[in-house]
């Protein structure tokens, strides 16, 4: 029997494949163990990167399983430490997490590639949120994503239900890059993961946790809290080892080495 999560781990890069078909739909269970595999990346200092992605190249995920609802599940019941499907919730992650976009990401599927830091897609891939159509929330994709494209844009998605083409997607900057296809497309989120690998991780930390709490400051709040270092990360970036590094590294014309700490 397949396994519905699936992980493969290399030096400090972890994947995650949702292998659920034949939509990669998640349900209560599902979203369970998506959440402790997220958080044990979260809370391995070894592990640096992860990377998001599903099996075949028809559905990246189609969100929420309606079947299990019907069966029972319900929707406001036990998604896990991280919220649905692991990653929209979970506090603290502060690390890099890629999602390889390889089909139709609808609903809790779009949410899901929203809820990643970087967001690369095959050519084929689609992206909707017809929450609208059986009446109900698109709740995660209505906070997040007036806040990533133009307001108009998002409210046109979420008032219609539409589907949005890779190509349009990537115009509103809500995909960072279009890849031919699958192969190409984990080709090139490897090259990135390695990349983030190999950066200085208190810096990428510090980047996420202030991103995310500066949304709701005012520009001058969120400055006064960076240099008065009331971010935890930013207190111990400032505090680390690998603060001077870059700077050592630099002035010794080498490449850095990070040690996290």
């Amino acid at each position: 029997m397949t396994e519905v999560i699936r992980t493969r781990r290399e030096g400090g890069i972890l994947e995650v494949t949702l292998d659920r078909p034949k939509a990669n739909a998640i349900d209560l269970a599902t979203s369970r163990v998506m959440g402790e595999t997220f958080k044990a990346f979260r809370d391995d200092p070894a592990l640096r990167v992860a990377i998001v992605q599903t099996a075949g190249d028809k559905f990246f995920s189609a969100g929420w399983d309606l079947k299990a609802a019907a069966s029972g599940d319900a929707v406001d019941g036990d998604y896990g430490v991280g919220g649905f499907a692991g990653l929209q919730e979970l506090r603290d992650l502060n690390k890099p997490v890629i999602a390889a976009v390889n089909g139709m990401a609808v609903g809790g599927g779009f949410e899901l590639a929203l809820s990643c830091d970087l967001i690369y897609t095959s050519a084929h891939s689609t992206f909707a949120l017809p929450e609208i159509r059986a009446g109900t929330l698109a709740d995660a994709a209505t906070v997040k994503l007036p806040k990533r494209i133009p307001y108009h844009v998002a409210m046109d998605l979420l008032f219609t239900g539409r589907w949005m083409e890779a190509q349009e997607a990537h115009r509103w900057g809500l995909v960072n890059e279009i890849l031919p296809d699958n192969g190409r497309l984990m080709e090139r989120v490897w090259e990135i993961a390695r990349l983030l690998e190999s950066g200085p991780p208190l810096v990428f930390a510090a980047i996420k946790e202030v991103a995310r709490e500066a949304e709701a400051m005012t520009f001058q709040d969120a400055m006064n809290r960076i240099t008065k270092r009331k971010f935890r990360t930013v207190d111990e970036l400032y505090d680390s080892e690998d603060n001077m590094e870059g700077f050592r590294a630099f002035a010794e014309k080498r490449d850095p080495v990070w040690k996290g700490k």
